[in-house]
């Protein structure tokens, strides 16, 4: 009786053995980080590109109304977006310390300086290469939570909190090692806010994979705004004054 159940466990160990032995390691938080950068293009092509501009459209109220879309971006940290309709302009941007923004439908036509929280989302657009890239020059602390399902691929999942005490849990897909999914949750008007954006249709420029299509929403709600870029210009020259607030003209 002894023996065989020796005999047992012992086989069972080694079943044990060898089903670990199958199971792939788990990929280091520095293997995804490195992948990311390598998969948009490498450092040297990252940091090469200093600015870019974006044009398209953006879908939004389920593909009903459709905005011109333009967006600029330029090293260190600005950005200005403008989405057109019926002759009006929306402008939201960001200076690198403050944002700013003009909402001709919602009767406002003049500029106006937004609040820390709202420029928040603008910080984040601002950067040209994305949440992981030099995580820990931005100020910011990156772990690898493991994988997890987005619409059926077994993303990578890792979580970035940024210095303003913002999260982003950034997806990666498992083949190619560029964001799938970014998830950011920060704290807006004192309430706690979900984002979930998805990005895909990657096209090289200027050898840097940027995504041309992105959809975005609260977390759960079925309405979200689609972004499609039909045209990306790299290292486009850009005077500063677009980003920052007007002056006011004398009288």
């Amino acid at each position: 009786m002894y023996l065989r159940l020796a005999v047992i466990l012992f086989i069972g160990a080694l079943i044990s053995g060898a089903s670990l032995a199958q199971s792939p390691p788990q990929p280091t938080l520095e293997t995804l980080v490195a992948k990311n950068v390598e998969a948009k293009g490498g450092a040297d092509a990252i940091k090469a590109l200093q600015s870019l501009r974006l044009s398209g459209k953006m879908l939004v109220n389920e593909g009903q109304i459709e905005f011109t879309y333009t967006q600029i971006k330029k090293r260190p940290d600005e950005v200005r977006t403008e989405l057109v309709l019926q002759g009006m302009t929306v402008i939201q941007a960001y200076d690198g310390k403050e944002g700013w923004r003009v909402s001709p439908f919602q009767g406002r036509k003049d500029p106006e300086k937004m609040s820390a929280d709202d420029t928040k989302s603008l910080i984040e657009d601002a950067e040209i290469d994305g949440p992981l890239v030099d995580w820990k020059a931005k100020g910011s602390t990156v772990e690898y939570i493991g994988t997890e399902d987005v619409d059926g691929t077994m993303a990578h999942k890792l979580k970035v909190v940024r210095k303003n005490g913002d999260v982003n849990f950034v997806y990666l897909d498992p083949d190619h090692f560029l964001e799938i999914r970014v998830l950011t949750q920060r704290v807006e008007q004192g309430a706690q806010v979900e984002v979930e954006t998805d990005l895909g249709d990657y096209e090289k420029i200027n050898g840097v994979f940027i995504p041309f299509s992105e959809e975005a929403g609260r977390k759960g709600s079925p309405d979200k705004q689609k972004i499609i870029i039909e045209k990306a210009e790299p290292n486009v020259p850009v005077d500063d004054a677009v980003f920052h607030f007007p002056a006011t003209p004398s009288k």
